[in-house]
């Protein structure tokens, strides 16, 4: 049955994150013939309207007002409810981010509406939409079915393959007035530690140490690696605890949950909670001396050996083929 879908877009550093155009494909699927509505907040969001359309948003929806320029929870969700109002949509998609997160079980509440959170894929089966997700820390995975009221539901960054790109594709883009008031948090600034690296949530590749690289600096060939490769540094909870890199780095069960194309692993022992956050990776590169160590359990290729003579080999033979 053909319906409406809203898709809430999600702006950093000034570019449409990736997930928002997962979203868009999602919510196309689950929209089965019916328009896909985007929704953008911040400050000039034209050219990001206009991408949302490129990958498949029928028309898109802007809002923008200074309180919007920053995710704030107060702010999204009084801005978010007035579209929905307006609109009056069948579903809504979002992005599994930190700030999807926080905003759609709030609006979920609010429209009194159930939530599938941190969907992998998203069929139509006997004419519903069957959302899987994972859990148990990904061990297993479950479908969910909304069998009435509203489809919402938040996706994985990484795992819904976006349509393609069409610069030709033309729909409205029409501004909306939303009224924010009342608000308990202002964002005045924000400051980013310098990571200078790729996103983790959204990498393509991403090179990890442990406790193996045995200090701040054993992160180096790791680094050089991930820039020869355009991947993405993160590390195991062991790494951060000893204080070898920022907790922002933290890739488990109680850190990011990544699903890349390429995980590379270098001295990370593979602790079941550091598993919970990388085991759904496509491929699973491990480097570790300890021939036992369990991420060989769920590695695709394994090599045995010191990351610190394995690393830069690595880097040398692909600087020859990406040269």
């Amino acid at each position: 049955m053909a319906m409406k879908m809203l898709v809430l877009g999600e702006v950093k550093d000034n570019e449409l994150r990736n997930v928002t155009f997962e979203a868009i494909a999602a919510a196309k699927t689950v929209a089965d013939g019916g328009e896909v509505v985007g929704v953008l907040f911040g400050e000039n969001l034209q050219q990001h309207a206009e991408k949302m359309v490129h990958y498949g948003a029928d028309r898109v929806i802007t809002a923008e007002k200074e309180e919007l320029s920053q995710y704030t929870t107060d702010a999204y969700q009084q801005a978010l409810l007035q579209v929905c109002d307006v609109e009056n949509p069948e579903g809504i998609i979002m992005g599994h981010t930190s700030s999807g997160k926080d905003l759609a079980p709030r609006i979920a509440a609010k429209l009194d509406c159930g939530l599938v959170t941190d969907a992998v894929t998203v069929e139509i089966e006997d004419g519903q939409s069957v959302f899987t997700r994972p859990i148990y820390s990904g061990k297993a995975f479950e479908k969910k079915v909304m069998e009435n009221g509203r489809i919402f539901a938040t996706v994985r960054p990484n795992n819904i393959a976006p349509l393609e790109e069409d610069t030709s594709k033309t729909g409205d883009i029409s501004s909306m007035n939303v009224d924010i008031k009342d608000l308990r948090s202002i964002v005045k600034d924000v400051v980013k530690k310098s990571s200078g690296g790729v996103d983790l949530s959204e990498a393509k590749i991403i090179v990890a140490g442990g406790r193996g690289v045995k200090s701040a600096e054993g992160f180096q060939p790791l680094e050089e690696l991930a820039e020869v490769l355009g991947a993405a540094v993160g590390a195991s909870r062991g790494a951060c605890d000893a204080e070898y890199c920022d907790y922002a780095l933290q890739i488990g069960q109680t850190g990011k949950v990544v699903t890349p194309d390429l995980y590379i692993a270098a001295g990370i022992s593979g602790a079941i909670q550091h598993l919970a956050g990388m085991s759904n990776s496509k491929v699973i590169v491990a480097i570790n001396k300890d021939p036992e160590a369990p991420i060989f359990e769920v590695a695709d290729y394994g090599i045995v050996g010191d990351l610190f003579d394995v690393i830069p080999k690595l880097t040398e033979e692909f600087k020859k083929v990406t040269s």
